[in-house]
């Protein structure tokens, strides 16, 4: 790193101490809550400090409603098993605004695409297991039999054993 900028990373961690109060305080405006690791990460100062500021300002993008971060949020949460920071996240869309139907939407977005990525990662080992009902195995995506163009294959295109 150049050394100007060492010079301002340094002070920026020789106020983490105060920084990471602000933070603290503010996070906890915001979602309603402290996130449980955010006093564990705490016992690294600079760390936390240069994490959870990344971190609220990410959660807080110049381009979205606080509202529609915090759908975002839910679905990331629901997305990941991540059941804690739902039920923060929950609250916080609440809070900022969004409806039962707006979370309900939301939740039921993750679960789709959530359910996509089973079956894709599972129809693909599939597909690896019986490579000669997939003669299309191996290009980018499977392609229609009929017109070499990528397309959902139909029923009648897979051989069944």
């Amino acid at each position: 790193m150049q050394k100007k900028n060492q010079k301002i990373v340094n002070e920026f961690l020789a106020h983490a101490d105060a920084i990471s109060d602000d933070v603290m305080d503010d996070t906890e405006e915001m979602l309603g809550t402290l996130p449980f690791i955010f006093p564990v990460m705490r016992e690294r100062t600079g760390t936390f400090a240069l994490s959870a500021l990344a971190d609220y300002r990410v959660c807080r993008p110049e381009h979205l409603t606080p509202k529609t971060a915090e759908l975002v949020a839910i679905a990331a949460a629901a997305g990941a098993g991540a059941d804690n920071c739902l039920k923060v996240h929950l609250k916080a869309a609440i809070k900022a605004g969004a409806t039962r139907d707006e979370i309900f939407d939301t939740i039921m977005i993750a679960g789709t695409i959530g359910k996509t990525k089973v079956l894709a990662s599972a129809l693909r080992q599939m597909v690896d297991v019986f490579p000669r009902d997939f003669p299309e195995k191996g290009k980018a995506s499977l392609c229609s039999p009929r017109t070499g163009k990528k397309d959902k294959p139909r029923a009648s295109d897979v051989k069944h054993r």
